[in-house]
């Protein structure tokens, strides 16, 4: 059978992958905290008709080579930073730079990294996400619980991450701080749903899923960026270039499905050659 076939079917198979990638970030363009994601190519082994001979004096012999293909080398996520949304509510927080909000599950103390900043209050008085998972400060433990039969409720939460409280009394008094985590390659990272990420052995600093990886204050020397209260990451999907590839890829696989028929009728008239 001839190569062109099996190439043209790798085509096909691998830009409907990268549909399906589009896909998921249109679906996802509202997504707070959502960051894009590519399908990244690479050809395939490539035959050869001929190796490269010859000695130090011409004439020369160049390579002849036939690919055979194509498949995806990775989908690779983009964390560039999404605009910021307005919406005034004082646990909702946006990271402006680099980091990820640290997200410990209370029963299992696996910890997971987000940039969906959307948090609320347990009834016991924790911050914690919409999944109830607790957010931890600057130093990787949980940020101690708001003392809600007492009255007390959080008023401010600043840049550094210092989350202002008044007290049943009128005075005023800092809970913790949130902290942030810099991972220096977020590439690296698993979704794992529910905006949320968790490492991968290939993330720089990763030990186990129970321990922080470089936690630190906002804003501070380790790198992390500043938290805006009152806002909220909104999605880094760019509809215009989603469109644009949506286009690329749909022509992409019908050039490939061209080659399919093209390699048939080949093949057909190599079989009319025996009438």
């Amino acid at each position: 059978m001839i190569r062109s076939l099996y190439a043209g079917v790798s085509g096909m198979r691998n830009q409907q992958v990268s549909m399906d990638v589009i896909g998921n970030n249109i679906s996802n363009a509202s997504t707070y905290g959502f960051k894009a994601g590519r399908a990244c190519f690479k050809d395939l082994f490539s035959q050869h008709l001929k190796y490269a001979t010859g000695t130090d004096n011409p004439p020369y012999i160049y390579p002849s080579q036939v690919g055979t293909g194509v498949t995806i080398g990775t989908v690779q996520n983009l964390f560039s930073q999404g605009g910021m949304q307005v919406t005034s509510r004082v646990l909702d927080l946006a990271i402006e730079g680099n980091g990820f909000f640290m997200l410990k599950d209370p029963a299992t103390n696996n910890i997971s990294y987000t940039r969906d900043g959307n948090f609320t209050l347990d009834k016991e008085g924790y911050l914690t996400s919409m999944d109830g998972y607790r957010v931890l400060d600057a130093s990787g433990a949980e940020i101690p619980a708001l003392d809600i039969a007492a009255g007390q409720q959080v008023i401010s939460i600043g840049t550094d991450g210092a989350i202002s409280v008044l007290n049943s009394d009128g005075t005023t008094s800092t809970l913790g701080t949130i902290g942030i985590a810099n991972i220096i390659n977020p590439e690296s990272l698993e979704k794992c749903g529910n905006n949320s990420y968790i490492p991968t052995i290939t993330t720089g600093g990763f030990t186990n899923f129970t321990t922080p990886i470089n936690p630190g204050a906002p804003g501070g020397t380790g790198g992390q960026g500043k938290i805006q209260s009152g806002y909220l990451e909104m999605s880094n999907v760019d509809l215009t270039n989603e469109f644009a590839n949506l286009i690329t890829t749909q022509r992409g696989y019908q050039a490939n499905a061209r080659i399919i028929t093209t390699s048939d009728e080949m093949l057909q008239n190599v079989i009319d050659l025996k009438r």
